[in-house]
């Protein structure tokens, strides 16, 4: 089966879990027997071509610069030049199938879809409407919804990581439930990259002065990942314990959220690193005492699972999908979104009472072990494509197809 994927992320170019997700599930799908190809701007440097392994070919679209402020505009500029270069690229032989990942890929995926008569899947990762907590906040959020409702009626199928995302797009874009199809983010568990404790104390030293605990946590910045009410939380417990907290990533709200920080007098208890290569970000997961992500909207929270990868015990909102990846008091702690108070509370229990978050840790790991391989996201979305498939080919344009290829009718 030929797959078409098309999406705005693409390593090195990852702002969020799209990006990861993507990278992950195409050499999954290639190891599955798929021919997968994936078109994306190249936002950033990496080849323009290349074949990381057999079965999975990327082609980085040189991007226009963006001119403007538009970013709806831009993306839907963009968009047109994918789909011109991945009609280039098939030349006289179309996909099987073509796979757009949310929003920002939709205006390639639907005018190809149409172009060569084949199947689109979507898989959307987030809406607007969730961002926005249920509010559109003006005309590009407008523009961004109404393609989100596009793309989801558009597609054969709809793929999303969580029941909670499931439910958002059924009631918001009126999607069929039936049409819609659950697949979790898959994660992979990488060995300890420290070789001893002492290893693991000197990479820690750069965080953290000796005997101080160390709480991570990472991700874009932006105000419905909730690090506001972390921040807010610290005041406690940074009266309650010696413990500083690191927060790792880039986003609109990094300077808001360095302000606040500092107007509540810890400085010296909160750093905010900025961006944080992807080999760092793996070795705090190793090395933290407790990995927290206070969303107040998250359609499912890859994070929470890559910290339970690297068996770091978790505090996570109860919010979204992250209430569906995390089993409280079993693999690690939920506590209610946008609650300070309760989110202190947990992160000092951890603190506490280490032996308790290692064994909600270990029994973490087991459960990412067992339902959350990439090889299994791929034998789940690869059966989302056979459905597809079968259902083409009894359709009109299936037959139109069929009749073409072999000179029938």
């Amino acid at each position: 089966m030929d797959v078409l994927q098309l999406s705005w992320e693409y390593p090195p170019y990852t702002i969020g879990g799209l990006g990861r997700h993507v990278a992950e599930l195409a050499p999954a799908l290639a190891a599955h027997g798929a021919e997968v190809t994936v078109v994306t701007p190249r936002l950033r440097d990496g080849p323009e071509e290349e074949w990381p392994r057999p079965g999975l070919r990327v082609l980085r679209v040189p991007a226009p610069p963006m001119t403007g402020y538009d970013f709806p505009a831009y993306v839907a500029q963009v968009g047109r030049v994918l789909e011109q270069a991945a009609a280039e690229l098939a030349g006289a032989r179309r996909p099987d199938l073509i796979h757009a990942h949310d929003w920002l890929a939709a205006e390639a995926g639907i005018a190809l879809k149409h172009r060569w008569r084949v199947p689109l899947v979507a898989t959307i990762h987030a809406t607007e409407r969730g961002r926005g907590r249920g509010s559109l906040g003006g005309p590009g959020a407008a523009t961004i919804d109404h393609t989100e409702w596009r793309l989801s009626y558009e597609a054969w199928r709809v793929i999303v990581c969580s029941q909670f995302m499931a439910g958002q797009i059924a009631a918001d874009f009126a999607t069929p439930p039936d049409k819609i199809d659950l697949v979790p983010n898959g994660v992979r568990v990488r060995p300890d990259p420290f070789a001893g404790p002492g290893e693991r104390a000197a990479f820690r030293a750069r965080f953290v002065d000796p005997g101080e605990a160390l709480v991570f946590s990472v991700g874009r910045i932006v105000f419905e990942k909730g690090l506001h009410v972390l921040v807010d939380a610290w005041r406690q417990v940074g009266a309650e314990t010696r413990a500083r907290l690191v927060i790792a990533g880039t986003g609109e709200y990094l300077e808001p959220l360095k302000a606040r920080a500092a107007g509540l007098g810890l400085d010296g208890m909160v750093r905010l690193t900025g961006f944080l290569p992807d080999d760092d970000r793996d070795r705090l997961y190793h090395a933290a005492d407790v990995a927290v992500f206070p969303s107040l909207y998250e359609p499912f929270g890859i994070v929470a699972l890559e910290a339970c990868a690297a068996r770091c015990p978790v505090v996570v909102a109860a919010t979204g999908g992250l209430a569906e990846v995390i089993d409280s008091g079993v693999t690690g702690l939920l506590i209610p979104p946008d609650d300070p108070r309760a989110l202190a509370d947990a992160v000092l229990a951890c603190l506490h009472d280490p032996w308790s978050a290692r064994a909600r840790a270990d029994h973490a790991l087991q459960v990412v072990q067992a339902r959350y391989a990439w090889e299994q996201v791929a034998a789940a979305t690869h059966a989302v494509y056979r459905r597809v498939m079968a259902d083409w080919a009894a359709s009109a344009w299936g037959r139109e197809r069929f009749a073409a290829d072999t000179g029938a009718g």
